[in-house]
């Protein structure tokens, strides 16, 4: 039987994420190794021990500065041997030297159609705007906020009388689909970092792949 792709997991809140991360690796292709996250009292610490994975906080006023936690930061997540690391809501900004000693090799989900509202209270945001849809990007990190190549998206419509707490609820039953199924991909092989871009079975994405491209086993299309 292939080898597990090794994952280690950072978060900073409930962990559904990452609920669903591991829900879907025994038929993904992975295994979460550890999980990490700068607040003691995130429940995803808590979800992540009842599935008996390996759980640490890392408060940052614990350290001296920024360097120093983030330092503390790469040792613990380098001690899981880490094939990938994933940010599942994961609210801390993190610093460039951190992001490219896992260049390649480090995704986010952001709760919007990027380039579209990158940073925070993009919800509000969309209702603000009166945009029709909404949805998540899962893309490679780089040291611009939110702004690495993307790599798949999942689109949810925006509903008249939708507030924030109903479109966050809906968009994160997308981000519970599309996280598991990139992180798959990563796991066989098809996904991949090259020359700061994004590729897929073998060819560089020119725009994310849709969630409805994308089949039941984890299969997708390529974006056009």
């Amino acid at each position: 039987m292939a080898s597990r792709l090794p994952v280690a997991v950072l978060l900073s809140g409930r962990g559904s994420n990452f609920e669903a991360l591991a829900a879907a690796a025994p038929t993904g292709g992975y295994e979460i190794r550890g999980v990490v996250s700068d607040r003691p009292a995130a429940a995803g610490l808590e979800r992540a021990r009842e599935r008996g994975v390996a759980a640490h906080a890392l408060p940052p006023g614990h350290y001296p500065d920024r360097a120093a936690h983030d330092a503390a930061l790469a040792a613990r997540i380098d001690a899981l041997e880490p094939g990938l690391v994933v940010l599942a809501g994961y609210m801390r900004i993190l610093s460039p030297p951190f992001v490219a000693r896992y260049a390649g090799r480090l995704l986010n989900i952001h709760p919007s159609l990027l380039p579209k509202y990158p940073g925070l209270h993009t919800h509000r945001r969309v209702l603000e705007a009166g945009d029709p849809e909404h949805g998540a990007t899962v893309h490679f990190v780089t040291d611009q906020l939110d702004g690495g190549p993307p790599i798949a998206q999942a689109r949810v419509p925006v509903l008249a009388g939708d507030t924030v707490e109903t479109l966050s609820a809906r968009v994160q039953g997308a981000e519970h689909r599309l996280y598991p199924a990139v992180v798959g991909w990563f796991a066989a092989g098809r996904l991949a970092w090259r020359d700061g871009c994004a590729w897929l079975d073998g060819r560089v994405l020119q725009a994310p792949v849709q969630l409805e491209d994308t089949d039941e086993s984890g299969g997708a299309d390529r974006a056009s």
